[in-house]
């Protein structure tokens, strides 16, 4: 099978990751891959998994563990979702050494398509088979791919699997694995029409990753109904909590900072990663790592500073052009809109912004909206080319802003072209709304 075979095979399974509206709790099955997993060997069983659930944050973290553990000379796997440009981008591994960090790359260590193709290949007969007789459905794609990076990271014998939940936890393919260490980001509304209506409900399904007696679970500061869920799943599992802004602390900025973690201090810590959340998420993170410790796993304090440093995660309030300046950035909520929003005032200096914004048509587009409508000159509005994205006529209604023009367009790429015609080299353009919108636009070289 070639890679494009590969690319069409896995393309022609049920990828809700493209659909707006299902039935979540009939077509999320746990079941359904576990099943498929028990035929192949359970090549999850072997590994040594950090799970990451949340609303806000969770590919930063992981991106976070994963660069430390390389640090700390381990052959690191990292599966996230969705991707910017590429399948690939999703299933990663990072090797220690110096010939590794000569290479060091935005998307270093993706899965070779040569390999895919060969996993695919090899899969695909197990995969007819099941499908036709499972009593639970068909696989879908992104069973299909979680289990492609079970199968990669087992036989490539790393030491660790960082792992970033798709939807939700709880029912969510990854959560398959026994994690040495469980994490959950900061909680928002998000998905309502799938994970719930009300905070309580939606960490209800992000606490889902929990399980274990005697396991370790970090989360960010949360909201105290969703705090109070955590709380309750970890006593109910026996499952040890530390939640930062209490067990762990941090002061200081990106540039540099400081974490009073759960064995000591740390000093002088950098990161590279714009916005003053990301300092949440790398606490979060090193907590993780620290927590290794209830395993004999022990990272030193160099490894630590050099990891958070070395993190690259594309597409997070990432600068990819000067005079004009271009931000990317993915928010896909209110949360995280408000979060970039402050990240902006606080990290750039421009004179006007020039906001492109498209999302996909089940996120929460007013509150959205609400939080970047104040902060733009003009405003584009676009669409990308996945089936769940809003039409830009529709999404006008929500920028009702006097004294601003509203441009609509019909693609990423018209978007861009204007954004560039329109901004002086003073003006910041901020592409957002929608990982498949700043993937585009990322990737236009046109």
């Amino acid at each position: 099978m070639s890679y494009p075979e590969a690319i069409r095979y896995l393309e022609s399974l049920s990828n809700y990751e493209i659909i707006s509206q299902y039935p979540y709790q009939e077509v999320f099955k746990l079941e359904r891959i576990q099943a498929f997993l028990g035929l192949i060997a359970n090549p999850e069983s072997s590994l040594r998994c950090i799970h990451v659930a949340g609303s806000k944050g969770k590919g930063s973290t992981c991106a976070f563990l994963t660069y430390i553990l390389r640090e700390a000379g381990f052959r690191t796997g990292l599966y996230t979702s969705p991707h910017l440009a590429d399948f690939r981008e999703r299933i990663r591994i990072l090797l220690p050494g110096p010939k590794s960090l000569k290479s060091h790359t935005e998307f270093e260590g993706m899965i070779s398509r040569a390999r895919l193709a060969q996993l695919v290949s090899r899969l695909k007969p197990f995969i007819e088979k099941y499908n036709r007789t499972s009593k639970f459905g068909p696989l879908t794609f992104f069973e299909v791919y979680t289990v492609l990076a079970f199968l990669y990271f087992q036989e490539e014998k790393v030491d660790f699997a960082v792992l970033e939940t798709g939807l939700g936890g709880r029912l969510d393919a990854t959560n398959v694995v026994t994690p040495l260490v469980s994490v959950i980001t900061p909680i928002s509304y998000e998905h309502t029409d799938k994970l719930g209506r009300t905070l309580k409900k939606i960490a209800a399904e992000k606490a889902g990753i929990i399980k274990g007696r005697n396991s370790v679970v970090i989360s960010a500061v949360q909201k105290k109904e969703a705090l109070a869920v955590i709380r309750d799943k970890c006593r109910k599992k026996g499952a040890e909590l530390f939640v930062t802004g209490k067990n762990i602390t941090f002061r200081g900025s990106a540039k540099r900072f400081t974490v009073r973690g759960l064995y000591a201090d740390y000093k002088d810590l950098k990161i590279r990663l714009c916005g003053s959340h990301q300092l949440e998420n790398a606490c979060i993170a090193l907590a993780a790592i620290e927590s290794l410790r209830r395993h004999n796993i022990t990272v030193n304090v160099v490894s630590l500073r050099r990891g958070l440093y070395n993190t690259l995660w594309p597409g997070r309030c990432e600068v990819v052009a000067k005079n004009p300046l271009v931000v990317l950035d993915g928010a896909q909520n209110a949360a995280s809109s408000r979060v970039l929003k402050k990240t902006i005032k606080e990290s750039f200096r421009y004179k006007r912004l020039i906001l492109i914004f498209g999302v996909s048509n089940d996120k929460d587009i007013r509150g959205m909206a609400d939080e970047l409508g104040v902060l733009a000159d003009a405003v584009i509005l676009t669409k990308s080319t996945n089936p769940r994205a809003a039409k830009p006529v529709m999404l006008k209604k929500y920028f009702p802003v006097k004294g601003k023009i509203v441009y609509i367009t019909c693609s990423v790429r018209e978007a861009k072209k204007l954004a560039l015609r329109l901004a002086r080299r003073e003006d910041l353009i901020l592409v957002t709304g929608s990982l498949f919108v700043v993937g585009e636009f990322r990737n236009d070289k046109k």
